[in-house]
C-alpha cells in the first residue's frame, strides 16, 4: 500500500497519546484502516496486534510502579478473557461485524468526547465481584467482536463508579486491553486463518512500538490532551458514520428485495 508510511506516522502519534493514558489506540487504528478501505478481517487483526504491542510496555511500567492491583482487578479481567475469545470466534457475517463496529465506534467517539475529568484525590469505593465480572464480560465480548481492547469503554465506566484513582484506572485499563487483545486475536485465528500481512504491516507495528514506549514513559504531554482526544473522537465519529451509512443502507436494500 503506497501510503503505508503516512499511516505509520499517524499510528506513531496515536500510540504516544493513547499509551500515555493507559490505552492501546485500537479504536483509532480501526477507524484509520477502515477509512483506508482495507479488508475487515485484516483491519481487526492488525488493530489488535498494535494494541498488544502498545500496552505491553505500559502494563509493565504501571505494575512496577505499584499502580496495578492485580488482586482487586482479577474478577474484572478474568471474566473478560473468555468473552473476548468468544467475541473473536463468533462466525458473524461481514455485514454484521461492520454494523456492530459502526455502532461501537459511534459510542466510543461519544465517550471519548465527554470523558469525565478524573483526579487522583477522588473518593474510591470497593466494587462488588458481580459488578466487576459483569462489566468485564460485557466489554470483553464486544471487544472481541469488533477488534479492540475495550479500554475506551472500561475507563469511563470505572471513572463513573469511582472504581479507583486515575492512575490506577489507567493501569487496569492497560492490563485489560492487553489480555483482551490477545484473547480476541486468538478467537479470530481459531475461527479463520490469520488475517495479518506482516510484509505490509511491519511499518505500522514498528511505529506503535516506538510510540508506545515513548507514551508509556511520560505522564504530561506538551500538547493539549483534551484537544487531541476530541480530534480523535471526531475521526472515530466520521469512520462510524461512514460504516453505518455503507452497511445499514446496504442492509435496507437487501430487506426491500425480500
Amino acid at each position: 500500500m503506497e501510503n503505508i508510511y503516512f499511516l505509520s506516522i499517524l499510528f506513531f502519534l496515536i500510540a504516544i497519546f493513547y499509551s500515555s493514558v493507559g490505552f492501546g489506540g485500537g479504536s483509532s487504528y480501526l477507524a484509520i484502516l477502515i477509512l483506508a478501505g482495507l479488508d475487515i478481517y485484516l483491519v481487526r487483526s492488525t488493530a489488535l496486534m498494535c494494541n498488544i504491542i502498545v500496552v505491553s510496555g505500559g502494563t509493565f511500567i504501571f505494575y512496577v510502579n505499584g499502580y496495578l492491583n492485580l488482586r482487586k482487578n482479577l474478577p474484572l479481567v478474568a471474566m473478560s478473557v473468555p468473552f473476548a475469545f468468544l467475541g473473536g470466534y463468533l462466525p458473524l457475517e461481514v455485514s454484521t461485524i461492520f454494523i456492530i463496529l459502526g455502532f461501537t465506534l459511534l459510542v466510543a467517539a461519544v465517550l471519548m468526547w465527554v470523558k469525565p475529568h478524573t483526579k487522583d484525590s477522588v473518593h474510591t469505593k470497593k466494587g462488588s465481584t458481580l459488578q466487576a465480572t459483569g462489566i468485564g464480560a460485557g466489554i470483553g465480548l464486544l471487544s472481541g467482536i469488533v477488534g479492540i481492547g475495550g479500554g475506551i469503554f472500561l475507563s469511563p465506566i470505572l471513572n463513573l463508579i469511582n472504581w479507583s484513582r486515575a492512575k490506577n484506572i489507567a493501569a487496569v485499563a492497560s492490563f485489560f486491553i492487553l489480555v483482551n487483545s490477545v484473547a480476541g486475536l486468538a478467537g479470530q485465528w481459531a475461527q479463520h486463518a490469520p488475517s495479518i500481512d506482516l510484509e505490509w504491516a511491519w511499518p505500522l507495528l514498528l511505529a506503535v512500538l516506538l510510540g508506545g514506549q515513548i507514551g508509556s514513559r511520560i505522564s504530561v504531554l506538551h500538547f493539549s490532551s483534551s484537544t487531541i482526544r476530541k480530534t480523535t473522537a471526531v475521526l472515530i465519529f466520521i469512520a462510524s458514520i461512514k460504516i453505518l451509512n455503507d452497511h445499514l443502507f446496504h442492509l435496507d436494500n437487501l430487506l426491500n428485495d425480500l
